[in-house]
């Protein structure tokens, strides 16, 4: 087929035990600006077991059509069941731009249909725009994230890729939105359904997720230890906020995975964000420069992440930080 006879932006909207996942409506948000240049509708696609309740939600977060792929062989996530479903409905509708969220779902089912497809995919993308030709421009870290490469898929449909949850900004709810929702019935082949889910086991989260966080307090390499990490505590708790950090840290034992904010953490959108010992990598980097407010706290005057901080504090972090953690509790008890 034509290029041109491929349309639409579409979106795998996730969704875990029947409750729909931020990161599917963040792509919808950026859906809605990449269709607005091409003067296309933004189509959510939402397959599960008695999940069609959730479609009108959709269109109300920005999807102008919803495809609805109710089966109860996709009620628990496996490769093959959702592979054969997308790939058909993909075959049918032909859109012109498929996305994913990059978590351990989109990252399994992405490639798997790239592959049956025979398109391109590209993975964890930062930033995502409509060329003056009407291609996806699809950017993402390159060479060990120490540059951003522009990726196109100029010779073949759909174009893929798949975004990091907390990239991209959710619109706001618009109860009053209207939109098409549209039933598909897959045809699965069972005989190739090779995987059984026999059981499913949930790790306890004992704490809150950094994502959430309006105000985070991050420690790099300069903070050096976990006697450090508890003065950065100690801030985070007068300002009402969460403790993360960058890698260097998580690899050296000192803070656990999840409070990892970075390429290979997690992608943060604070309020205010406080880096402390943080050299500003551009692997640090691509996690948290959407911060609305950015606080540096680095010995050395030349670290890279001053170019990117609103405010900058040249010093020690193990003085300047227990003073600021004085100050602003002192601020506190008065305004109470």
């Amino acid at each position: 087929m034509e290029k041109t006879d491929y349309k639409n932006v579409y979106v795998f909207v996730e969704q875990r035990d029947g409750e729909i996942q931020s990161v599917g409506l963040e792509l919808i948000g950026k859906a809605r600006d990449l269709a607005g240049a091409l003067n296309e509708k933004v189509v959510a696609i939402l397959a599960g077991d008695q999940v069609k309740h959730h479609a009108q939600y959709l269109i109300e977060m920005g999807a102008d059509e919803v495809i609805c792929i109710d089966a109860p062989e996709l009620k628990d996530y496996l490769t093959e069941q959702y592979s054969q479903a997308i790939y058909q409905m993909v075959q049918k509708f032909q859109p012109s731009i498929l996305m994913f969220g990059a978590t351990t779902i989109g990252r399994d089912l992405a490639p798997r249909l790239a592959a049956r497809l025979g398109t391109g995919l590209t993975a964890d993308c930062t930033k995502l725009e409509i060329s003056e030709e009407g291609e996806l421009m699809m950017t993402r870290p390159a060479f060990g994230g120490n540059l951003m490469a522009t990726i196109m898929c100029t010779e073949h449909r759909p174009q893929m890729s798949t975004v990091r949850p907390g990239v991209m900004q959710k619109m706001e709810r618009d109860c009053n939105r209207k939109g098409e929702i549209i039933d598909f019935a897959p045809t699965f082949d069972s005989s190739k359904f090779k995987v059984k889910l026999l059981k499913t086991v949930k790790e306890e989260k004992g704490a809150a997720d950094i994502q959430a966080a309006k105000i985070l307090v991050s420690g790099g390499r300069g903070v050096g230890c976990k006697e450090g990490f508890e003065k950065l505590q100690a801030l985070a708790d007068v300002l009402g906020g969460m403790v993360s950090s960058s890698r260097a840290m998580v690899d050296a034992g000192v803070m656990p995975h999840d409070r990892q904010v970075g390429q290979t953490g997690k992608t943060v959108r604070p309020n205010v964000y406080f880096a402390c010992g943080i050299s500003g990598a551009i692997q640090h980097l691509a996690g948290m420069e959407e911060s609305d407010f950015i606080i540096a706290i680095n010995k050395d005057k030349y670290a890279p992440i001053f170019q990117v901080a609103d405010l900058g504090i040249v010093g020690d972090l193990n003085k300047i930080i227990p003073m600021l953690t004085e100050k602003l509790a002192k601020k506190t008890e008065c305004n109470c």
